[in-house]
Order: C-alpha cells, then structure tokens, then sequence
C-alpha cells in the first residue's frame, strides 16, 4: 500500500546559506548551521553559522581552516558543555567550542589512516560520535567526492577520545541516527546511502564496535537523480529522512522497512531535519533555495544527547 502524502504548513526563516545543512540546537538552545557552499578565491571556505530564530539574523561563528586548507562543514552535533562537533569533507572531524575557536580532533584514525572527509554525525546517549565519511583523504590530499564510486567509509568517535574506522566501500554515506533501546543504550546504527535511496543498518555491540549490516529501509524511487540524506527520530520511534531530491520528507516507522508517510515540500531538495528540543517543530535545511524552513509534526522529537533533564 503507498504511504500517505501529507501537507503541512511550511515556513520560511531565512535564505541565502549556500548549501545549508547541519541544523543543530546546543544545551543553551542557541541554534546552528552550516553553510559549505561559500568560496573564496576557489577554494573552500565553509562556515558554521549561528541563527536567531526570532529575527532570522545569522552571525558567523567560524569558517574553519587548517594549514591554509579551508574546510567543507556538512553536520552538526552539540555536546552537553555548548561544545558543536562538525563533519566536515576537507577537515574530518572538529570540535567548535561557542566562542568560535575550533580544533581538528583527528587526522589519522586508530589504525593510524588518514581520515576521509566526513558528511554528517549523531551523537548516541553515551557520548559516541558516529560519522559518515564519502569523500576522499581528508586535506592537503586532493579533494575527491564520487556518487558513483564505492569510496565510502563510517567511522566513530568513542567518548575516550579514539577515532574507530568502522566500515568502508559505502556508495556517499550520508545522513546517520542512533537507535537506543529502552534503558537508553545504542543498539543500531543507521546509515543513507544516497545513491542506492538505502538506509543501511548495524547492530551495534559497543563503543566503536558494529557487526551485522543488513538493509533497513528503501525511499521511493524520483525522477531526479537523490536520496536520503540528514534524519532525525520524533519520540514516537519514526525516523523522518529528508529525501534529498525528491522534495519529500520520508517517515519511516521503528522497523524501517517502507515509508509510511511522506510529507510534501515546498522545495525539491530537502538536506536535513532536527526538531526543536521537547517539541513537535521540526527545522529543515534545504538545497533548492539555500534556506531553512520549519513545520509542525504530529510527534515531539526523540531527545538529543545534548538536551537537558
């Protein structure tokens, strides 16, 4: 049976953040997003950027750079002291404290690999960062994105501070959620994996440590070449994927499988999703427009490792 198509009202906050993605809200309720489509000089020059929701004012926060090479920032988390971590495709992982002031966490992982630039993160109840990383090693290496290319890989953040290569051979790992059992302890990881419109899942067995991949759930096949990107759980268990696209937002129930909802957009390329804490308002990045949207869902959001009690 095809899933419902629901129509909700959308709202316009702000324009003008080129290639807006990452919504994130910190402990203190101050709101984030990335923006990684700014250049400068043809050379990357992303920026994490801080939005008054009330008024629709951004303040940049930081445009991360190391060594002369600029970063592409893609996702973001918030831990519990204000801190934001951020995926970013030419720096790997970063840790950007409120006042601005950034570090690059890792440059090898444990094994002693260089990184791959990273896409998007989530942070499990625990303090484990899972991040997905398409693109190639991480700078000075020569950038390297492929939709077409199995170069791939996920990786984790333990809360110890190890930087763990989980996997490889993903086609563009994408957006990625934490499913936790009901004493929450994580027990599966979600992955999109753009091209192929999978969500791929793993069992996880501890910090840093996943087995078992299987095929969790399939988006509608669009017109337009997309996928699933960034994600977020309302507190019902449904996991809303923004379909990058194909200008729906897809509802899947806690067992994956097919979307039992879609809600329409009023733009085509949706790239991430995050409610507002202990709330029903969803904030949505999106491509089409460069801009960040809300709307009202039916359900709170699942609460953030950063939120508090």
């Amino acid at each position: 049976m095809a899933p419902t198509v629901v129509s909700l009202q959308f709202s316009k906050i702000i324009d003008d953040v080129s290639g807006a993605e990452g919504p994130v809200f910190d402990s203190n309720g101050t709101f984030y997003v990335v923006a990684p489509g700014v250049r400068k000089d043809a050379k990357p020059a992303g920026q994490v950027v801080r939005i008054d929701l009330s008024s629709g004012q951004k303040t940049v926060l930081c445009e991360p750079q190391v060594n002369g090479d600029g970063g592409i920032p893609c996702g973001c988390q918030a831990d519990k002291q204000g801190n934001l971590y951020v995926a970013d495709m030419r720096l790997g992982i970063l840790k950007v404290k409120p006042n601005g002031e950034f570090t690059q966490v890792a440059r090898v992982d444990e094994g002693g690999r260089t990184m791959q630039g990273c896409n998007d993160c989530s942070l499990d109840y625990t303090g484990n960062l899972w991040v997905t990383a398409p693109a190639g090693d991480i700078a000075p290496s020569e950038f390297k994105m492929s939709f077409q290319e199995s170069i791939g890989s996920i990786y984790c953040l333990t809360s110890e501070g190890k930087v763990v290569h989980l996997d490889t051979g993903l086609r563009f790992p994408n957006g990625i959620a934490v499913i936790h059992d009901a004493n929450r302890r994580p027990v599966k990881l979600i992955v999109a994996e753009t091209p192929t419109r999978l969500l791929l899942a793993y069992d996880i067995q501890g910090p840093g440590l996943v087995a078992n991949k299987t095929k969790w759930a399939k988006l509608p096949d669009c017109e337009q070449e997309g996928g699933p990107d960034g994600m977020d759980f309302d507190d019902a268990g449904n996991l809303l994927v923004a379909h990058w696209g194909a200008g729906h937002i897809e509802v899947f129930g806690p067992d994956g499988g097919e979307p039992i909802k879609r809600i329409k957009c009023p733009f085509d390329k949706p790239s991430n999703v995050h409610f507002e804490p202990n709330s029903n308002i969803v904030y949505v990045t999106e491509h089409t427009n460069n801009a960040l949207w809300k709307f009202q869902w039916e359900n709170k959001g699942m609460p953030q490792y950063c939120d508090k009690n």
